[in-house]
């Protein structure tokens, strides 16, 4: 699906900003920031203010575009929701966060667990983080130990 594709399936305005983030988006296989994808934007010479992307985001988010992940620090990343797609993030899996780098990656192969919720509950979403040291973190790690 094209960006416009999407953001009219989804009854949103279509404008350059929105088109631009779901691009990124689109091409990007981890979680990004609100930060990281206002860095992309803007090397890219796009003219964008960070309130104006938060919103984007925000509707995005209400639209069930994008799939938000909060990491242990802190920060909100975000993925598309591809229905459709052998790769989609359909936050039905895990995610791995490396507390070095801050790096988000999916862990598509590994469903979550099974959770029982009190009766009379409704479940609107569920999510479940693992954080270490991604590989390059932890081969740097040992690089800097045997240096020492």
């Amino acid at each position: 699906m094209t960006p416009q594709e999407i953001l009219r399936e989804k009854g949103l305005k279509n404008t350059e900003l929105r088109r631009r983030v779901l691009s990124l988006l689109l091409e990007k296989q981890d979680p990004l920031s609100h930060v990281e994808i206002f860095e992309e934007l803007a090397s890219a010479g796009q003219a964008l203010d960070r309130v104006t992307l938060y919103r984007t985001l925000s509707a995005f988010s209400e639209a069930r575009i994008v799939h938000k992940v909060q990491g242990t620090d802190g920060t909100v990343r975000f993925r598309l929701l591809r229905a459709s797609s052998g790769d989609g993030c359909l936050g039905n899996h895990p995610h791995f966060l490396c507390r070095k780098c801050g790096r988000m990656s999916c862990l598509l192969e590994q469903p979550l667990p099974r959770v029982d919720v009190p009766a009379g509950s409704v479940v609107e979403g569920k999510q479940l983080l693992v954080f270490g040291l991604c590989g390059d973190c932890a081969a740097n790690k040992k690089t800097e130990e045997t240096v020492l």
